[in-house]
């Protein structure tokens, strides 16, 4: 009998046992990854409603002429894609914060993961601002929901001659422009929320006593997808 026991145990450990399971997941990154997919196709969503107006619409404001402003400064035109360039460095520049700080987590150096988690604290506040500078400013040329520049402003966003079907497309623009962007940001604040408290609980020691720091792991999923997604919003947005 004790022969046949040792024999499974051995072909368990064997390379080709299969190791550990692949669906053997913490509850809670389960649950994680079961919000950022469903979050996914809400942006998902969005996003092709956007594109599909986008591409049937016969005119459509170019990027390069309602983005040529630097927010903030007397740049007020020739700097297409600088500002939210700007923004895009800052939003992943903090996830790498983020990484390194999860990285410092799995070492259980409390002081790293502190000062990790504050300067993704920080980014976050920074891209907020950022978004509200250049919000601020489109704000100032006339697009917000349901309302766009008067017809002699108009014109300065299009590349070529406006139409009557330009009204209709820049309404388009401005309440999707609004809507997407300001999801987002709901979402980064959101983060930026969340992170504040896992620092304090950092800080108090909260998960040195648990022995792991997989708490951070789990938020850091949430700051790379919504860096992730920013990745499209610029491209739809900015670029297209």
């Amino acid at each position: 009998m004790s022969t046949a026991v040792s024999e499974i145990d051995e072909v368990k450990t064997t390379p080709w046992a299969g190791g550990r399971s692949p669906f053997s997941v913490e509850y809670g990154k389960l649950m994680m990854w079961f919000f950022l997919l469903s979050d996914a196709f809400t942006f998902s969503s969005l996003l092709i409603s956007y594109g599909a107006l986008r591409f049937s619409a016969t005119t459509w404001p170019a990027a390069d002429k309602v983005f040529q402003s630097i927010p903030g400064t007397s740049v007020n035109e020739g700097a297409p894609l600088v500002f939210v360039g700007i923004m895009t460095f800052i939003l992943i520049l903090s996830s790498v914060t983020m990484v390194l700080a999860v990285e410092a987590g799995h070492r259980m150096a409390k002081k790293e993961v502190t000062w990790w988690m504050i300067a993704t604290v920080i980014g976050g506040f920074m891209f907020l601002g950022c978004q509200a500078l250049e919000w601020t400013h489109l704000h100032g040329e006339g697009f917000w929901w349901g309302h766009i520049p008067d017809a002699e402003k108009l014109k300065e966003f299009f590349n070529d001659p406006i139409t009557a079907a330009s009204s209709v497309s820049t309404h388009q623009f401005a309440n999707l422009f609004f809507t997407i962007t300001g999801f987002h940001g709901f979402h980064v604040f959101t983060g930026v929320i969340i992170n504040i408290i896992i620092t304090i609980n950092v800080l108090l020691g909260t998960y040195e006593k648990r022995g792991s720091y997989l708490m951070i792991e789990k938020v850091g999923l949430y700051w790379h997808f919504v860096d992730l997604v920013w990745v499209f919003v610029f491209t739809f947005f900015y670029l297209v």
